[in-house]
């Protein structure tokens, strides 16, 4: 690797400071930090000494989402070839999935790093990693068939409005992904829901039947569907969103490395099956998802992809301890509640996050002020038993 080192020193030299490519700086650096562990350090505002970097972090979520990511692919395959009447080999089935979807990832990440470096070179600071992630996330919550001057849009929406309005890396408020599901979802709405959009379509079927789960719940419909199905998410969706069980395999490595945190996950799942316990228990008729069994609501739809990978945002999250059972147990309540009163609109996490992603802070400020409060009464207890 000392010749790969050599060769970044040698490129980097005209850009260094002084030079008249100084300007142009973060974006050579950007492809040393790359390749190389950053030799800077944080010099100002509140750090611990730790050998964990945010690229370190970034890759982690990545290599998390690969699970998720791969059975997308295959999965868009899959049921592209069902309405062929088709059984098609894995492989088959992968390089259809790969053939949609590697586009919106070169898309995604070929519009985003640029604006990221476009804005590292205007304001003069080092590239983060932090869209490493974003760029992965936004294909992986679109329909498969979705254009992808939409994915572009969406994308510089989400990287202008969600992250760099408020400052870029660690500053924003709103999960950029999300945000960028969130416009084209308002922007497009055509695109982005009905019972067709959801599979890849074939040119020489007259009509598909791509709805979702939600989707026929929401219209009074028999579910075709198994909860094994459900489950290991051979069903329609979004790319990455049907399997509950990779999103698990993402959610263990997340765990155990402690890059997400498993009190919002597992309270995200706790408010989410809470609200599906008193629907099941108010049994409304005419309403699908009131009836629909609490632990199937765990398994469909975008609920686990949410809780799991974006809930846990780190910056957008709550900080505290306690926050983090209130805010993640919060996103599941409200994301089956609005899923289930808003029949036009069944899936509701996006929207649940968002929310909270604005409440975070709040719920915070309250934890943290709860806290002083109980110390000072603890002082004050213990002064008046030692008098």
């Amino acid at each position: 690797m000392n010749w790969i080192r050599k060769k970044i020193d040698k490129i980097k030299e005209p850009f260094e400071p002084g030079n008249k490519l100084e300007k142009y700086r973060p974006a050579v650096n950007a492809l040393d930090t790359f390749l190389f562990v950053p030799d800077h350090t944080t010099k100002k505002g509140a750090h611990i000494r730790d050998a964990v970097d945010l690229k370190r972090t970034m890759i982690t979520v990545v290599l998390a989402l690969i699970p998720a990511l791969i059975f997308g692919m295959w999965n868009a395959g899959y049921q592209h070839f069902t309405q062929l009447g088709e059984n098609p080999a894995f492989i088959e089935a992968f390089l259809h999935g790969a053939y949609k979807i590697v586009p919106m990832i070169i898309v995604s990440y070929g519009v985003g790093l640029g604006l990221e470096f476009a804005f590292a070179i205007m304001r003069g600071h080092e590239v983060n990693e932090g869209y490493l992630v974003t760029g992965l996330l936004i294909p992986m919550i679109m329909p498969v068939d979705i254009p992808l001057w939409m994915v572009a849009l969406s994308v510089i929406f989400a990287v202008l409005i969600g992250k760099e309005a408020f400052g870029g890396t660690g500053m924003n408020i709103l999960n950029p992904a999300l945000t960028a599901r969130a416009f084209a979802f308002f922007a497009y709405p055509t695109y982005m829901s009905g019972n067709k959009i959801w599979v890849s379509e074939a040119s020489n079927v007259d009509s598909i039947s791509g709805e979702t789960i939600l989707g026929t719940l929401a219209a009074n419909k028999e579910v075709e569907y198994n909860v094994a199905e459900m489950f290991t998410g051979v069903i329609p969706g979004s790319i990455s969103e049907t399997s509950t069980l990779c999103i698990l395999v993402g959610a263990l490595l997340l765990i155990l490395t402690k890059v997400g945190s498993w009190r919002i996950i597992v309270s995200g799942f706790i408010g989410a099956a809470l609200m599906g316990l008193i629907f099941n228990a108010l049994n409304i008729e005419g309403n699908g998802l009131t009836n629909f069994p609490w632990y199937q609501h765990l398994v469909v739809g975008g609920l686990a992809f949410g809780i799991v990978f974006m809930a846990t945002d780190p910056v957008s999250a709550s900080q505290t301890m306690k926050g983090k059972w209130i805010y993640g147990f919060l996103i599941g309540l409200f994301g089956i509640m609005i899923r289930v009163f808003n029949p036009a609109y069944p899936e509701g996490i996006m929207l649940a996050i968002l929310l909270l992603n604005v409440f975070a802070p709040t719920i915070d400020y309250y934890v943290i002020q709860g806290n002083i409060k109980n110390r000072q009464k603890r002082l004050k207890l213990k002064s008046v038993k030692s008098a």
